[in-house]
């Protein structure tokens, strides 16, 4: 409890105006899809489908290639969560490696600046141990399924190893261990390796204990095992000697009501012969006589002979040897050190000195005189975990705990920051109506947060985009729907806040104010589960629900409240004892049992709520509370865990359920539909996989029929309510889905490890047909915003991913499209017979930017399948000459104001329009008139700078040709008859003309900061008045339109004045030519 690298994949996607994003790995990204992962996927769903068509009749293995251009954009916040497992390099101060609880393997090669996620594509998810060779820093063993076994636990899927220090990765078995708590790999031989495994949490099995391999994990053997409920929690490797390990073997079991630590078989073992035989020392001379727990175990590098322990036990503590494990001694007792057992109990001795020991607890503590007493070492979070040290240099060391990792150089005086991990669990996304809306949840280890889904000041999602907000680590958020700045917010306990973020309030509304810390669910009035649900009405903004084992209404933000319902659970008193024991309890509210779980409200009409219990019950009420009707599934197996409700938005009787039985150790998908109140169900979770445990199941409220679930390995979707299912996981990494929402048209994905994800603008799914598998299909855009500029973004450091600007055009194209085929894309104002742009499949004439940058995206993507292509609502810029350079330049022109627009697609010259919408950003106050004037006068500046333009290169061009005929005419002198007065006449038209190109631009301009020096002309003056136009939603102001009046004016005499040079000194000047026999000078483009 609490006291870098976002990116996105290189799909089939280009952007006419592309916006710098954070890369993780980038190099890799490209191969992502190619990896073991997606590929299995793959397989898994052509196999179950056969080639047996769909009914209703859609087949969606046809739809594979028609997402692909979709993708995920990650939203952070960025800063750590749980994590539990650490390594560091010992000839690499730099490098080191963490793992998380939920969000996969993370490197960092500049001591914790940055990190980099090196499991995504391969597996992620909950990582409970990581270990790098010493002798082959390459060789990386990670063990899947944390030790920190919370109530919101995720299970691991075995053993992985690395050859190349990440960049790939081999599964290499122990797939049923589910949780792998420490890795232990021969110092000089990285082919051998321990792993401690402790097992399934939630029921028996065999794959327990201490595991080894000889062959670099082709294949493991089972070296000790005590029984079907003990595992392997701890292992030390004498670093003096490796075949002598020790070991710590825990009896821990959850169910979803309770959790027991410590009992027949948890005690301490060792080995002198690498694991070929072991000798229990539970009960050797000094240790607890009574029940064990957990314990923790570790050698002094110094000192062989020294080892300490930290025991769970009535009369448990630290405990030292200094025979190897013989007999042992007390050294403290210290609650602090052992509180909390289950969660902590990690011990660690420094390399060098064999009197100095580390423990981690909530506290991170350190002693120096054996044990005996300990001092606090302040870290960057709470609730500590693991620890590596330098075995060369005590001072270097890595440490994790609930808030991410975090690197030391001194010993722990200080460390590195952990808001550079976007490792954050959420339990529940909810959405506030602000624009741009907010995303809300509570995380885990941390506070709840607020943040925005998109900057609303800069062009990434920063640290001023998001706030602690209402409520704590564990509960729903909701912010009221026509205030979002009042949000109401719960946490374990029935905790429950209101925070209004605009005027600074902050109060307590919690409905029964009964802390229920340390009592069992049947000794409290109301049972409020850990992560019990919180609502607004969706017909009345006053309204707030609320419940606990029974519904409540409030009517005044939480001053009064009525219990609207009985008890809606199952209500087994056998089932709500004291959790926790048989040495320490352990009371939070994660495992009251018997309460309502998910409380949904209809849209569809006042009074109608849908409850489903964690022990298995669902009820529905149609007249606001006054009667229930039990409407559970007869195909739920008995005490599943209902996790979410979702009203069908076309049938008021219709509901999706979702279901999980993880906590029985049960870990199928159980999704349920009803489209009679719940007179009967239909199991509809079709061929998600049998390991993939759903949370929760949305349904799209303008696709009948398309379907949307978060699983324990990632994000599906159906189109043909949930007779299918396909993976929509696309760059979303591997990791628990916990909750999904609908918003303006975006599916919004919490995760259990990774913060908040977006996949923007559901269109091209809900337009989805089996007619545009492998044709040509142009898809209606969604109405797009024009946004307020958002001026200087001053950002630093990691941040989530604003969506691209403008408008996102979705195609698809036919696999065998050749080579010679022509594509063209090309946007109308509607109305306009003149494209403002058209995009092919190469570069144009104008995509090189003249002034030397690099060149702007405008080519299309031609990949068969879905393809995309951004317009963001720039009009093309001004035409420009080589070497231009401008004070604040602009290199667009006026951007699209609101209005009707369309979208044309040829191929071939078989061509599809679709027509869509700009629509203004809800925050602008600009009239329609107001944009009008604006593109107006923008496009009038734009156009008048390519006169100017155009002229320049016109002079520079005649100018070379003058400077030709000057050097023939002297060279030639005294062939050519009088050539004086030609010369005469070529020097004063060279005056003219440079004269007009020093009025119109600042020729000494060589530099980009040659303009301080050298003060700007005409264009710039023009140029900077364009953009101050420019910004913003604004008609222009009256002063700017004196000024373009006035500047209008000077340039036009300027351009007068060169015109009467065309017109009449260049004929002239031909005439002399000509009558000497010389050839012509040629106008460009006259």
């Amino acid at each position: 409890m609490p006291s870098f690298l976002p990116f996105s994949l290189p799909f089939s996607s280009t952007t006419a105006s592309p916006t710098d994003t954070l890369t993780t790995r980038a190099t890799r990204c490209l191969a992502w899809l190619r990896r073991p992962f997606f590929a299995a996927a793959s397989l898994a769903i052509a196999s179950t489908l056969g080639a047996s068509s769909v009914s209703a009749d859609i087949d969606p293995d046809s739809f594979a290639p028609e997402i692909r251009a979709l993708e995920w954009r990650e939203i952070g916040p960025f800063r750590g969560g749980r994590s539990a497992a650490v390594a560091g390099l010992p000839g690499d101060r730099d490098k080191y490696y963490f793992g998380s609880t939920g969000g996969g393997v993370w490197m960092t090669d500049n001591g914790g600046t940055s990190w980099e996620n090196i499991s995504d594509g391969y597996f992620g998810g909950s990582i409970g141990a990581v270990a790098v060779s010493e002798w082959d820093p390459n060789v990386i063993y990670v063990g899947t399924g944390e030790k920190t076994v919370r109530g919101n636990v995720s299970p691991g899927d075995g053993m992985w190893k690395s050859m190349d220090a990440g960049d790939t990765w081999t599964r290499i078995g122990l797939e049923d261990s589910q949780h792998i708590s420490r890795i232990r790999i021969h110092p000089t031989d990285p082919d051998t390796a321990y792993a401690a495994v402790m097992g399934h949490l939630f029921g028996p099995n065999e794959q327990r204990g201490v595991f080894r391999t000889t062959d670099g994990g082709a294949t493991w053997e089972k070296v000790l095992f005590v029984n079907d409920e003990v595992g392997a929690v701890d292992l030390a490797m004498d670093p003096s000697n490796p075949r002598i390990l020790y070991a710590s073997f825990w009896r821990v079991k959850r169910t979803p009501y309770s959790l027991e630590s410590g009992g027949e078989g948890s005690g301490l073992f060792k080995s002198v012969d690498g694991g070929d035989n072991w000798t229990e020392l539970t009960r050797n001379e000094g240790l607890p006589r009574g029940t064990i727990g957990i314990s923790g175990i570790t050698v002094s590098p110094s000192n062989n002979k020294n080892i300490y322990a930290i025991i769970e036990a009535e009369d448990g503590g630290v405990f030292r040897s200094r025979d190897g494990g013989k007999t042992w001694t007390k050294t403290s007792e210290n609650r602090n050190l052992r509180q909390r057992a289950w969660y902590y109990t990690r011990i660690f001795a420094d390399p060098m000195d064999e009197e100095a020991v580390y423990v981690a607890n909530v506290r991170f503590h350190y002693s120096k005189d054996g044990g005996k007493t300990f001092s606090e070492i302040d870290t960057p979070h709470g609730d500590n975990h693991d620890l590596w040290i330098d075995p060369a240099d005590p001072l270097r060391m890595i440490q994790s705990n609930d808030g991410g990792a975090n690197v030391s150089y001194d010993g722990g005086e200080t460390w590195s920051t952990q808001a550079n991990q976007p490792t954050v669990q959420f339990y529940r996304v909810a959405t506030d109506n602000d624009f741009p809306y907010r995303l809300l949840g509570g995380q885990q280890d941390n506070s709840a947060v607020r943040i925005r889904s998109r900057s609303a000041m800069g062009s990434s999602i920063g640290v001023r985009d998001w706030e602690a907000t209402a409520g704590g680590e564990s509960g729903h958020i909701a912010a009221k729907p026509d205030d979002p700045d009042v949000v109401v917010g719960g946490s374990y306990g029935g905790l429950m806040r209101l925070v209004n973020h605009r005027t600074g309030e902050r109060r307590a509304l919690d409905v029964w104010p009964d802390n229920p810390m340390g009592w069992g669910a049947a000794e409290v009035k109301y049972r409020f589960q850990w992560n019990y649900p919180i609502s607004f009405s969706q017909h009345d903004p006053d309204v707030l629900f609320v419940a606990a084992n029974a519904v409540f209404r409030s009517d005044d933000l939480g001053y009064n409240w009525t219990q609207i319902s009985p008890d809606l659970t199952v209500n087994d008193k056998s089932r709500m004892g004291k959790s926790g024991g048989p040495i320490t309890k352990d009371d939070t509210g994660v495992e009251y049992y018997g309460t309502v779980f998910v409380l949904t409200e209809s849209h569809h009409e006042p009074g109608v709520l849908w409850a489903g219990s964690d022990d298995g019950l669902v009820h529905v009420t149609r007249d606001g509370g006054e009667n229930w009707v039990d409407v559970t599934p007869s195909a739920l197996p008995e005490w599943a865990m209902v996790n979410s409700i979702d009203i069908d938005p076309f049938n008021e009787g219709g509901a999706y359920l979702a279901a999980t039985r993880y906590k029985m150790d049960d870990f199928k998908p159980y999704l349920f539909y009803t489209d009679n109140w719940g007179k009967s169900w239909k199991r509809i979770n079709g061929d998600i996989p049998d390991d993939h445990f759903t949370r929760v199941v949305r349904a799209d409220p303008e696709r009948e029929g398309l379907l949307f679930a978060g699983t324990e390995r990632g994000a599906y979707y159906s189109l043909n309510n949930g007779k299918n299912w396909e993976p929509i996981q696309l760059n979303l990494p591997i990791v628990p889905v916990t909750d999904m929402k609908i918003k303006n048209g975006d599916l919004i994905a919490a995760t259990q490890g990774r913060g908040f994800w977006i996949m923007d603008d559901l269109s091209t799914l809900r337009q989805l047909d089996e007619d545009h598998a492998g044709a040509v299909h142009l898809y209606t855009p969604r109405p797009s915003y024009r946004i307020l500029s958002k001026g200087w973004d001053r950002s630093t450091g990691p941040a989530g991913t604003n969506p691209e600007e403008g408008v996102a055009l979705y195609y698809t194209l036919p696999d065998d499209l050749g080579d010679e085929a022509s594509v063209e894309l090309s946007v109308f104002k509607e109305g306009d017979d003149d494209a403002i742009w058209t995009w092919t499949r190469e570069p144009g004439p104008d995509d090189e930017d003249a002034s030397g940058d690099e060149p702007n995206t405008r080519v299309l993507s031609t990949d068969g399948g879905l393809n995309r292509y951004v317009w963001d609502l720039d009009y093309p810029g001004m035409k420009r000459f080589d070497g231009l350079i401008l004070w604040s330049d602009m290199k667009t022109g006026p951007r699209a104001i609101p209005g009707q627009y369309r979208a044309e697609l040829t191929v071939d010259g078989e061509s599809q329009s679709v027509p869509f919408e700009v629509i203004p950003d809800p925050r602008s106050t600009a009239t329609p008139e107001d944009f009008a004037a604006q593109f107006e006068f923008v496009l009038e500046t734009r156009d008048l700078l390519s006169r100017m333009h155009e002229e320049i290169a016109d002079i520079r061009s005649f100018r070379s040709q003058l400077d030709a005929l000057e050097a023939r005419l002297i060279d030639e002198g005294d062939s050519v008859e009088d050539p004086s007065a030609l010369l005469g006449e070529i020097l004063a038209m060279g005056e003219t003309i440079t004269s007009v190109e020093e009025a119109l631009y600042q020729t000494k301009n060589q530099s980009r900061q040659d303009p301080l020096n050298f003060p700007i002309r005409l264009n710039n003056k023009l140029v900077s008045l364009m953009r101050m136009v420019a910004t913003g939603d604004a008609a222009p102001t009256s002063q700017a339109l004196a000024f373009k009046a006035e500047i209008t004016e000077t340039i036009e005499a300027q351009l007068t004045t060169l015109q009467e040079v065309w017109d009449q000194g260049v004929p002239s000047l031909n005439e002399q030519i000509k009558a000497k026999g010389m050839d012509m000078i040629a106008l460009s483009g006259r």
